[in-house]
C-alpha cells in the first residue's frame, strides 16, 4: 500500500504503480479550488479515500453513500505537547513573565484561519503567532499563552486545539472541524460561533488569572499519534482483506 497525504501527492503515488493507493485529505486539497480540482481528478484511481474528520469528509460528493470515505485523523505527539511551567516557557522565549499573552497558532497569512478575528478578540492584549516558529519550539509558545485562539472559518481537522489541551492551556475555537468534539465539556475551553464580544467575555477570566490552565490532557490522549496510527493500520488491513 502507498499512503499519500494531501490530494496533490496522490498523483505521483498513483503514477508510480507500486500498489494500491490510499490518500488522506487534510484541508486545502478540498477547500481551495485549484487543489480541489486536481484532487477530485485523482480520486477514481485510488483504492481508498480518507478525510481527517467526518465533517470535512462532507466536502467530497457522495461521501458515505456513493463513496466510501475513511476518517483517519492525524494525531499529536503527547511527549512533545505537554504542560510546561508558564514562567519557564516565557523565560525561554524572552516574554514578560507577568503577561498576559494570547496565541494565534498559525501564520497570519492563512485566510481560512482568520487572523483578523483573533486580533479583534485580543484587543489590547499582545497576540503571539506561529509564523516561522521551529516545530520543537511550538509547545513553549503554547504554554507561554493565557489562551490559544483558533477562530477559523473552516477546518479540515483542527490539531491546534488538541495541542493546546495536551499542554493544559485554554483553547478557544469556532465550531468547525474537530473543535466541538475536542472542546466539549472541558471547563475553561470555549467553542462557539465567532462573536467578538462573546469571545472577549469568555477570555477575560483567563487574562486576569496568573496561570490559567485546563484539564485537557485526557481529551488530547484520544487523539494521540499512537491511537491515530492504529486506526490507519486497521484501515490498511481492511483494504487488503477486501
Amino acid at each position: 500500500i502507498v499512503h499519500a497525504h494531501f490530494g496533490l501527492t496522490a498523483w505521483p503515488a498513483v503514477l508510480a504503480r507500486l500498489g494500491p493507493v490510499v490518500v488522506t485529505l487534510h484541508g486545502n486539497d478540498l477547500l481551495v479550488r485549484r487543489s480541489y480540482l486536481a484532487t477530485r481528478a485523482v480520486l477514481p484511481f485510488t483504492a481508498l479515500t480518507a478525510a481527517v474528520s467526518r465533517e470535512f469528509s462532507a466536502n467530497l460528493p457522495g461521501a458515505g453513500t456513493k463513496r466510501r470515505v475513511a476518517v483517519l485523523p492525524v494525531g499529536i505527539d503527547l511527549h512533545r505537547f505537554r504542560p510546561i511551567p508558564r514562567a519557564e516557557a516565557r523565560e525561554r522565549l524572552g516574554l514578560d513573565p507577568a503577561g498576559p499573552y494570547l496565541l494565534f497558532p498559525h501564520h497570519p497569512s492563512r485566510p481560512l484561519k482568520r487572523y483578523d478575528r483573533a486580533v479583534e478578540a485580543a484587543g489590547d492584549v499582545p497576540l503571539l503567532t506561529l509564523g516561522n516558529v521551529p516545530p520543537d519550539e511550538v509547545p513553549y509558545w503554547i504554554n507561554a499563552a493565557n489562551a490559544v485562539l483558533v477562530p477559523s472559518a473552516e477546518e479540515g481537522f483542527g490539531l491546534s486545539v488538541i495541542e493546546a489541551l495536551a499542554c493544559g492551556v485554554p483553547a478557544f475555537g469556532t465550531p468547525v472541524g474537530i473543535h466541538p468534539v475536542a472542546l466539549h465539556g472541558i471547563e475553561g475551553a470555549y467553542c462557539a460561533p465567532w462573536d467578538r464580544d462573546a469571545w472577549r467575555a469568555a477570555l477575560r477570566p483567563h487574562l486576569e488569572a496568573s496561570d490559567p490552565r485546563v484539564d485537557g490532557r485526557a481529551r488530547a490522549q484520544l487523539f494521540s499519534a499512537d491511537a491515530m496510527a492504529a486506526r490507519v493500520v486497521e484501515a490498511w488491513h481492511d483494504l487488503l482483506a477486501a
